[in-house]
């Protein structure tokens, strides 16, 4: 087994689980793309590390620097756990109403939190990010929204592991959140295999659906629109919270894989891709792990007790 000079060489390069028993058509192979297995927990290991390498090489990141960067819980911890190891202080906005171990987590590497409404969500977030870089321009603001790094990440490493893992894929479904993973992976995809089919998950609009975001509620991530996003996509599948915590305990109780509801949702919306196909190989997108939602009661409460929470905890 190699040796590692550094925690973030181990960042990609994850595991796919067949979960096909989940599937509603015998004839649609389901496999689940496992991104909890990254060191920080997640697919954002991905552009953490890709945002801040890109910022080094052209100057903007220097020893010292104070980075701000808005999130809902992934992308800040796995900026915290590479700015730790390369000396930079990052001052996270967060939604107040995450759950305790993404806020635990971040304090862990060493963040400074800096907490937004609740109320506004990961928008509130990021409008808070931007108004405070701009008060102190000497703060480097990477913004994950609009960094060309993070659908970059995706079309680097996400798309060429997925493509040579799964040569037969027919539909790649992943959730719409700042769209960097659907860019960077359609966009790959699309050079290599025109014929795989990119689809996007989404909530109704209005709905809180954990990690995903609808377009019409009224924020278009620029990177979505940067990469062509409209031209990109194929369709999308709207999946509302009960179904995303359903098929977040379907996933563990049928498949052993204990993931994030945000992974429920997208293979919820790999589900009804399957229903609605003869035959094919749909890959998704499992982002995190379930362990940072425990206190959220989302795999364990009575269903509907889960779902009105959802109202009121950014999962994220």
């Amino acid at each position: 087994m190699a040796v590692y000079s550094s925690i973030t060489e181990l960042i990609g390069n994850t595991p796919i689980i067949d979960v096909s028993q989940l599937s509603p058509n015998p004839d649609v192979r389901i496999l689940g793309k496992l991104e909890g297995n990254n060191p920080a927990g997640s697919v954002k290991d991905r552009i953490a590390r890709q945002m801040i390498d890109e910022a080094e090489a052209d100057g903007t990141l220097k020893p010292g620097s104070i980075v701000i960067e808005p999130s809902s819980g992934n992308t800040g911890i796995a900026m915290a756990m590479i700015c730790r190891l390369r000396g930079y202080t990052l001052k996270i906005v967060l939604p107040e109403n995450v759950s305790i171990e993404r806020r635990q987590l971040l304090e862990v590497f060493g963040a400074e939190i800096i907490l937004s409404p609740g109320a506004e969500g990961s928008n509130g977030a990021v409008r808070r990010a931007q108004a405070l870089s701009e008060e102190h321009p000497e703060w480097v603001f990477l913004y994950q929204y609009g960094n060309e790094a993070n659908p970059r990440a995706h079309y680097e490493t996400t798309g060429p592991e997925i493509l040579a893992d799964v040569p037969d894929i027919t539909h790649f479904v992943a959730g719409l959140g700042t769209s960097g993973t659907l860019m960077g992976v359609g966009t790959y995809l699309r050079e290599h295999r025109p014929e795989v089919q990119i689809l996007a998950v989404e909530p109704p609009a209005g709905e809180l659906v954990e990690g995903l975001r609808n377009l019409d509620d009224g924020y278009i991530p620029p990177v979505f629109e940067k990469w062509g996003g409209l031209e990109l996509l194929d369709g999308k599948r709207i999946v509302r919270p009960r179904e995303s915590l359903e098929w977040t305990r379907r996933l563990v109780a049928e498949a052993g894989v204990f993931a994030g509801i945000s992974s429920g949702a997208a293979l919820a919306g790999a589900a009804k891709v399957a229903a609605r196909i003869e035959t094919g190989t749909i890959v998704f997108i499992i982002c995190d792990g379930g362990w940072k939602y425990l206190s959220t009661g989302a795999y364990t409460d009575d269903l509907d007790a889960a779902e009105a929470k959802a109202e009121s905890i950014i999962y994220f």
